[in-house]
């Protein structure tokens, strides 16, 4: 096999990237298809796939190709390599999304002046290359892990920030809360004011001035000792919106440090951050207009806070 490409089908969608490729009649083995991401060999939709899009789940109608004697391709590839480190999950001319983690700003802040930020990784990212600079579309807190996505020219941005604007993309989190919600999923609904003076939200009633609907989706994933695994869905996106939201209903996220509770958690359970992911992320590319869909797992401070929960 040269070159080869797969339309997937009704039966493949939803299917991972490198399985669908570890397939008995495509590759025959997640060793090979890892191989194959790994060495710049496979192309989704025209656009070479790096090792960290291996996750990515396939919709109907996309074209996989695998360029096995692509040029340049007998080694690992040193740019794909870049990609993973830098936490990039997919890139074309049009966007870059980014798995972030924990601890890192996802834009630059002036109050926090010289605070690394993932904006900053991908504006040395590009400039490296003699490409343009990012263009910030929206952004996730810096105690939160997860996906975000940044435009890579003007046309893009302004049609990526409508999509968010009219609430289209599919943004789902995934967070471990105190307490045990009931019922275990339903609908969240509030009305918020910003405080700029507190850098908080705050519940208010829907008359007041600045005050806007905050819609969120939950269901309980786990039920772990004195804490939830939950999924959060939000049909809005207001700043901080998951967090207070928990918190109003008694179910703070866990390691919060700004939306807590009046009275302390009678027994508090540690972690150095709010236990918040954003874990799917899904939209309309700007361009060609397809649905792109992205997941990223767990990172692993989280795997290890839920297993020490089911064991305590």
């Amino acid at each position: 096999m040269t070159d080869s490409h797969w339309t997937v089908g009704p039966d493949g969608a939803g299917a991972r990237l490198d399985k669908f490729l570890a397939a008995a009649d495509r590759l025959g083995s997640r060793g090979r298809a890892v191989a194959a991401l790994e060495r710049g060999k496979v192309f989704l939709n025209g656009v070479e796939a790096a090792p960290s899009n291996a996750a990515t789940h396939l919709a109907a109608g996309d074209l996989v190709r695998v360029w096995m004697d692509r040029p340049g391709s007998a080694r690992r590839r040193p740019g794909a390599i870049a990609r993973r480190d830098l936490g990039i999950i997919f890139e074309d001319d049009a966007l870059v999304v980014l798995n972030k983690p924990a601890g890192l700003l996802a834009v630059p802040l002036e109050r926090r002046s010289g605070a690394p930020s993932a904006y900053d990784r991908i504006l040395d990212h590009l400039r490296s290359r003699g490409k343009a600079r990012p263009l910030v579309v929206h952004r996730i807190d810096r105690d939160t892990s997860g996906l975000v996505v940044f435009a890579r020219n003007a046309r893009a941005q302004h049609v990526l920030k409508d999509q968010f604007r009219q609430h289209e993309p599919e943004r789902v989190y995934r967070a471990v809360v105190y307490g045990h919600p009931d019922p275990p999923e339903g609908t969240w609904r509030d009305h918020l004011a910003w405080h700029p003076a507190a850098l908080i939200q705050k519940k208010a009633n829907a008359r007041d001035r600045g005050a806007r609907e905050a819609i969120s989706d939950y269901r309980v994933i786990e039920t772990l000792r004195g804490a939830s695994l939950v999924e959060v869905r939000l049909q809005t996106g207001k700043q901080n919106q998951k967090r207070i939201q928990a918190q109003l209903r008694g179910h703070s996220l866990v390691g919060e440090r700004r939306y807590v509770p009046e009275t302390e958690q009678p027994r508090p359970i540690p972690f150095p951050r709010q236990a918040l992911h954003a874990y799917r992320l899904a939209f309309r590319h700007p361009i060609d207009d397809r649905l792109l869909q992205f997941e990223a797992p767990l990172p692993d401070d989280l795997v290890n806070l839920i297993a020490r929960l089911r064991r305590r």
